[in-house]
């Protein structure tokens, strides 16, 4: 990676950072080069480039971010990069911060929307590094809440005066105006939309509307956020927006936009903590968990799901307990660790049991009912290659699961065809699939695309036979 050419002025703000941490020219190299890789990058500083960063040259895209991150670590202060005579990065690298503050939180989630509103092909193009889920989950685990999330009114700017013989110009008052009161009603309206855009991403897919989402977020959220409000406003506006960001980041991972929906799902770890709301950040871990796992990252999804668990304490209602116990399944599962995969399964069915009509259930977790803890169990036990089992749960689910929830329906209907096929009903299989495969065409999102190819990849050992020559005839004309 090369920097931009040296300025003349020595950075002297780094060098009295870097005497305060007691760092070598080598170690602080070292460990930028460390905490690149933690976010998948290859970067190979050495203490030449740090004698350049003294005296005066930019380091180009994340770096000046991962420097400053060093730097928190080591003095136990957030540090951004302007902090260190840097140029802070461009929107795009940045996301994989867990922010100091609320109003920092605003900041950061408030860049990535603005990107993602102009130009979201850039930002699918952003890896994902399962070696990034491990500060954000930290952090949140130990992290001391808020202190204070209301914003006052600012007092007003003092008028700058036109010059003699010239009209005043738009904007030399220097005041923007009253920054906008947020109510009960602006929160009731997050909500309503984020069922809107919740329903169409169950029914039509994640990229139906996702571009929409964003820019209500970039005009409408972002202002609210900057507004005023009362503490207790503003912790249910923290939620509602947390809400809506994890929803953005549901909707990136359903086209395959990876590294996006990873930094809109760190930001909604960070609202939901502004918000106070442990048991809405466990959810977020778990939507983080639920990535890891369709990526193949078994290992990180478990321990996303036990952070998750951990958070909370155990004093969850029953179906909250029992959805974070189906999500460390599903990572036993990919790993393909029958015993741990099967001890979570029964904790989430007996935690279900428990659950009683009329207990108090968070919104976020009220989809979480018989049919998917059946559907949970299909896809564990179909990882998990006990095919029998597979089948039973996956027809469960199909049978209990409401029609508005196409997509999850559509997934289910794939993996009992996987079922069947390890059964050896080779034309049930391609039936199932083919119906699947009609519906995925009818979608926008890549995850059913992927689910039918999947399947299609495991029919390659029986190509010749009669019902995979029909079925691929029956899905030529798909679009």
């Amino acid at each position: 990676m090369t920097d931009r050419p040296a300025q003349r002025t020595p950075n002297r703000q780094l060098a009295a950072l870097i005497a305060e941490a007691g760092f070598s020219n080598a170690g602080l190299a070292r460990r930028v080069d460390q905490l690149g890789l933690e976010h998948g990058l290859d970067l190979r500083y050495d203490k030449t480039s740090v004698t350049r960063w003294l005296r005066g040259q930019q380091p180009r895209g994340t770096t000046p971010a991962l420097i400053a991150e060093v730097f928190t670590r080591r003095l136990g202060r957030r540090l951004t990069a302007q902090d260190l005579g840097l140029d802070a990065c461009a929107p795009v690298y940045a996301g994989l911060e867990f922010a100091g503050s609320p109003d920092e939180a605003v900041d950061i989630v408030g860049g990535l929307w603005r990107k993602d509103s102009g130009s979201h092909a850039e930002l699918r193009k952003i890896a994902f590094t399962a070696a990034g889920l491990v500060v954000p989950s930290r952090d949140w685990l130990i992290g001391k809440p808020d202190d204070r999330v209301a914003r006052a009114e600012p007092p007003p700017r003092v008028p700058v005066q036109a010059r003699p013989g010239l009209p005043k110009q738009r904007g030399q008052t220097g005041d923007r105006g009253p920054r906008h009161k947020v109510s009960g009603g602006d929160i009731a309206a997050l909500r309503s939309v984020a069922d809107l855009f919740r329903a169409l991403d169950h029914m039509y897919g994640g990229g139906h509307a996702r571009q929409a989402l964003v820019r209500y977020l970039e005009h409408e959220c972002e202002p609210m956020l900057r507004g005023t409000y009362g503490e207790q406003t503003g912790r249910r506006l923290f939620s509602a927006a947390a809400d809506l960001t994890r929803l953005a980041g549901w909707t990136s991972y359903d086209i395959a936009a990876h590294g996006l929906a990873q930094r809109y799902f760190v930001q909604a770890l960070r609202l939901a903590q502004a918000a106070g709301d442990r048991g809405y950040g466990s959810y977020v871990l778990v939507t983080m968990s639920r990535q890891a796992v369709y990526l193949g990252h078994g290992r990180e999804a478990v321990q996303l799901a036990r952070v998750a668990q951990q958070g909370v304490g155990g004093v969850a209602p029953p179906v909250v307990q029992a959805l974070l116990h189906a999500a460390e399944a599903r990572g036993h599962g990919v790993l393909g660790e029958v015993r741990a995969c099967t001890a979570s399964l029964v904790r989430a069915e007996r935690a279900l049991e428990v659950a009683r009509p009329g207990d108090e259930v968070p919104h976020w977790a009220r989809f979480f009912d018989e049919a998917q803890l059946a559907d949970e169990l299909g896809h564990s036990h179909r990882d998990l290659q006990q095919f029998r089992a597979a089948a039973q749960h996956a027809e469960r689910s199909l049978l209990l699961r409401a029609p508005a929830f196409a997509r999850s329906r559509l997934f289910c209907r794939v993996v009992l065809a996987t079922a069947r096929l390890g059964l050896g009903e080779l034309e049930q299989a391609c039936q199932l699939a083919a119906e699947a495969a009609g519906q995925a065409a009818e979608m926008r999102s890549v995850r059913a695309l992927e689910y039918v190819r999947d399947f299609e990849r495991r029919l390659e050992p029986y190509k010749d036979a009669a019902p995979v020559r029909g079925y691929r005839e029956r899905v030529a004309g798909l679009g």
